[in-house]
């Protein structure tokens, strides 16, 4: 178990980063040799295939499965909100909590259909971070104590962890991010989030630039990107990415704002993804760059903007899926089956 409270500390959380473990070769290898064994032509399940060998070889054991997945939706409020770069004030966010604990919206849905354990967790909705354009979003405390505390989602049981996020103006935060991490102006990477255009959707872009150029002294490291342009919840999703990956739990990142909160991590550890897979390609256009830079292949494209973990919550059957048919199936001895020669 990791310990949250000493972990309230950049330096902590660092020391953690370095100690990631790494993929298990001895369930990948028992993997590979069972799917070469099943009675399918070779390759026939096709990404399922790919997806049972990730969740064996970040699981640590064959075969894998998935009994006890877990969505967790953190919320946070964002100064820059005041800014005018969303279409809904920053209220939203504590009246979409309250319809989330009341089973009303999406994801209450979709974590039925998926049989998932769905925890959202309110980071400080009363204390929005500051304007990033004119001071860093989080203190080095406040953006270390989100991540600690997002950190205590990954608790025993749990075999899939599905990470989404709710706050009004937070794919401003997330596009500031993602320019900060790899490149470009708040034009190449702002979207309509909520609906924004035209000429509200320049000024989004606008506001993004003048934190670009404000913290740009910053970008050489993530945890001082995520605290100059980042959010509560943001923050809390890395520290949960980071716990999963200590406690062996692989990962289903959710849309635009989840995706750029993971590669914080990229920044300091190349291969700090490789136990996440991205559940759904988002309509922030954003998002779909992003995977470009990263170099990952979501599961769905369905034109969703959701949030709230919604596409990772919709893609948890699929992973489950290939858990069953890998684990399952017969192999053609025990079936009786000829294999090819």
């Amino acid at each position: 178990m990791l310990d949250t409270q000493s972990a309230a500390s950049f330096a902590e959380l660092r020391r953690i980063l370095a100690e990631f473990p790494g993929p298990d070769l001895d369930s990948a290898t028992r993997a590979a040799e069972r799917e070469t064994q099943l009675t399918k032509p070779t390759g026939a399940l096709a990404r399922l295939e790919e997806i049972a060998s990730w969740l064996a070889t970040w699981q640590g054991r064959h075969p894998a499965a998935v009994n006890h997945p877990r969505v967790a939706v953190y919320a946070g409020n964002h100064g820059i909100a005041d800014r005018g770069v969303s279409a809904y004030p920053r209220e939203v966010t504590q009246q979409m909590v309250l319809n989330f604990q009341a089973g009303g919206a999406a994801i209450n849905q979709l974590c039925k259909n998926a049989d998932a354990d769905l925890r959202v967790y309110e980071m400080c909705l009363d204390q929005p971070t500051k304007d990033f354009t004119r001071a860093p979003a989080l203190s080095e405390e406040e953006g270390a104590r989100a991540m600690a505390y997002g950190m205590m989602c990954v608790e025993p049981g749990v075999d899939l962890l599905c990470v989404g996020e709710m706050g009004i103006a937070n794919t401003t935060s997330a596009a500031a991010i993602a320019a900060a991490l790899f490149g470009g102006t708040g034009s190449d990477w702002a979207g309509p989030g909520t609906g924004v255009q035209g000429a509200q959707l320049k000024r989004k872009a606008e506001v993004i630039d003048e934190g670009l150029a404000l913290h740009r002294a910053k970008f050489t490291d993530g945890f001082e990107i995520m605290r100059c342009l980042g959010g509560h919840e943001l923050a809390a999703i890395v520290g949960a990415v980071m716990a999963a990956r200590m406690a062996r739990v692989p990962v289903l990142l959710d849309g635009f704002a989840s995706t750029v909160a993971a590669c914080i991590l990229l920044k300091s550890h190349p291969g700090a993804l490789d136990h996440c897979l991205v559940a759904h390609c988002s309509a922030e256009p954003g998002h779909r760059r992003l995977l470009t830079e990263i170099g990952k292949k979501p599961l769905l494209d369905l034109g969703m903007r959701l949030g709230e973990g919604s596409g990772a919550a919709l893609a948890i059957p699929i992973v489950r899926a290939a858990a069953l048919c890998h684990a399952g199936m017969a192999t053609f001895a025990e079936a009786g089956v000829s294999n090819k020669e």
